[in-house]
């Protein structure tokens, strides 16, 4: 038996994008939203507890479980990759690490295809969702949905000296990240309100769920969409057990993710030709770039040994745990209101290169994600990664069920470009981790060896060590070319009233963590689909390749720009 229902809108996917969307267009009380979310409530304590990051990405309940397949260029292994299956999707279950990348990403954009996408009309966008608590300027928002905090403000002193060594290795220190100049060591921000993790869910469902106008549906598998000819005419979903059919008289709108929204796509019929055929999927319509373009970016921990006991590791003990998580719960206040990385820094792997490559995330103990330890003792690590990379990987559906997940291939580090860029963080990463900055900190290396030395060393550990950053993006890439997905309005080449607004979009991946973009996306995307975009008031300036190169030829250092 079959349920039919309509709306106005369906948004495919509560999470980082969807729930934004669908609070946006449900702001109009004379339309109608639908939203589907194939998870369930995102009112777990150790989802709203900063510091509990490790435990709802490492849950079944929460995550989709995708895994790569073997990955050609990092011996064969099969690489995690989390996205969440809950309400607010991976911003539920993500480090809450608020970084909106580089102003020139966004210019590439723009210059790949993406009309519109600079960076003078994103910023609105990004002020227009954030209320941020650590900074004023005209770079930050002030009455947006999402709180931007700096956790404990670097309580730590381990933060600050990691700070002071990157100035002492000849780097700039930076006020705002996200303001005028992303280059440099400074203060990290995170999505965190009042000591709660700051979900699109928390930030914008919380209010929008009691408009009569919008619908949100749990635990609702979306298997495909339905079409009446290159129309898109609404979804087929799972509730219960049961088959329901849902008809969106103006658009479907898929907010399903880098690794989701491709597969939807294919499994309905949109997509290359050679895998629809390959997975016996019956075709609508050919557009051959659905699921290709895929990036993601990779790091890796440099830890420590910490000579003082100050670092997180004195915490991890059953006894400590419980009274980190009972203050929370009394006062939202201790460790357990931060994600713990609240520091950082971006900078240049090499002379000549347009804008910062490389990131660190700076975490004063030495642990995995899950909390565990290697070893006894005091440890702090920071994490590196070489953001920009040139290596291109693919979405694949492999059949026509929507629950057999598809192939993923990233082909990390597949180009010379990618592993000389971890070469380089390596070097670089010693060199600052050297400065005397660290010195009254830094005891033993527990990795890289310092044994680690030659090119073939150093790539032979990064293949072995090397872990996802979790940040999948550009599978229905924006553009005007045979393999671009969307349109500069984000709907789908050659389909009526379907539109994708996600990460997948992105035609390259922006430099640095996935979430905050993903949002603004979410934000213009919504204004796109109502017939209005918010435009710039004044040029905002931004530390750009020219000053850069400015500085070069007034003779000013590599290191200080």
């Amino acid at each position: 038996m079959q349920d039919t229902k309509s709306y106005h809108y369906i948004v495919v996917g509560a999470g980082s994008a969807g729930a934004i969307v669908a609070a946006r267009l449900s702001e109009d009380a004379d339309c109608s939203v639908l939203l589907l979310e194939y998870g369930g409530s995102d009112a777990s304590v150790f989802i709203r507890m900063p510091s509990a990051l490790g435990i709802p990405m490492n849950t079944t309940k929460y995550n989709w479980g995708f895994e790569s397949a073997p990955e050609p260029f990092l011996n064969n292994r099969a690489m995690n990759c989390p996205r969440g299956k809950v309400m607010g999707g991976t911003s539920s279950i993500n480090g809450m690490v608020y970084v909106r990348g580089n102003a020139m990403d966004y210019d590439e954009w723009e210059s790949v295809g993406a009309e519109g996408w600079n960076y003078q009309n994103c910023l609105p966008y990004f002020k227009k969702l954030e209320t941020h608590h650590c900074r004023t300027s005209e770079y930050t928002g002030t009455d947006g949905p999402v709180a931007i905090s700096g956790g404990n403000n670097m309580a730590n002193p381990l933060y600050r000296a990691f700070i002071d060594a990157g100035v002492e290795a000849g780097y700039t220190e930076t006020e705002d990240y996200n303001g005028y100049r992303q280059e440099g060591f400074g203060q990290k921000f995170m999505n965190v309100d009042a000591g709660v993790r700051a979900s699109t869910s928390h930030a914008y469902l919380r209010s929008a769920r009691r408009r009569a106008n919008l619908t949100v549906l749990k635990r609702a598998l979306v298997t495909g969409i339905t079409f009446e000819g290159k129309t898109a005419t609404g979804i087929k979903c799972r509730i219960k057990g049961r088959t329901k059919t849902f008809a969106a008289t103006r658009e479907v709108i898929l907010c399903a993710g880098a690794i989701g929204s491709p597969q939807l796509l294919q499994v309905s019929g949109v997509g290359p030709k050679t895998v629809l055929n390959k997975a016996g999927i019956e075709m609508v319509h050919e557009l051959p770039g659905v699921g290709e373009n895929l990036q993601d970016h990779l790091e890796f921990n440099f830890q420590y040994n910490c000579k003082q006991p100050i670092s997180l590791n004195g915490s991890l003990g059953l006894f400590s745990k419980a009274l980190i998580g009972l203050r929370w719960l009394l006062f939202k206040t201790g460790l357990g209101r931060s994600n713990h990385f609240e520091s950082c820094a971006f900078i240049r792997s090499r002379a000549g290169v347009k804008w910062p490559d490389i990131q660190y995330h700076f975490l004063p103990g030495a642990v995995t994600y899950d909390g565990s330890v290697a070893f006894k003792g005091h440890g702090f690590q920071v994490h590196v990664g070489h953001n920009k990379p040139t290596s291109r990987g693919h979405v694949h559906a492999l059949s026509g069920d929507i629950k057999q997940h598809p192939e993923i291939l990233f082909n990390y580090l597949q180009t010379e470009h990618d592993r000389q860029g971890f070469r380089d963080c390596v070097h670089l990463t010693r060199e600052i981790m050297r400065q005397p900055a660290m010195d009254a900190f830094r005891g033993e290396v527990i990795q890289p060896s310092p044994e680690v030395q030659t090119d073939e060393e150093i790539d032979a550990f990064v293949r072995d060590s090397v872990d996802s950053a979790y940040h999948p993006a550009g599978t229905c890439k924006i553009g005007a070319d045979n393999m671009a997905v969307v349109d500069k309005d984000l709907r789908v080449h050659g389909i009526a009233n379907l539109r994708v607004i996600d990460s997948s979009v992105f035609p390259t991946v922006p430099n640095g963590n996935l979430n905050a973009p993903t949002m603004m996306l979410a934000e213009r995307g919504a204004d796109l689909i109502k017939g209005c975009d918010i435009k710039p008031s004044s040029r905002a300036d931004s530390y750009t390749d020219q000053q850069w190169q400015e500085r070069q030829k007034e003779g000013t250092p590599l290191r200080l720009v």
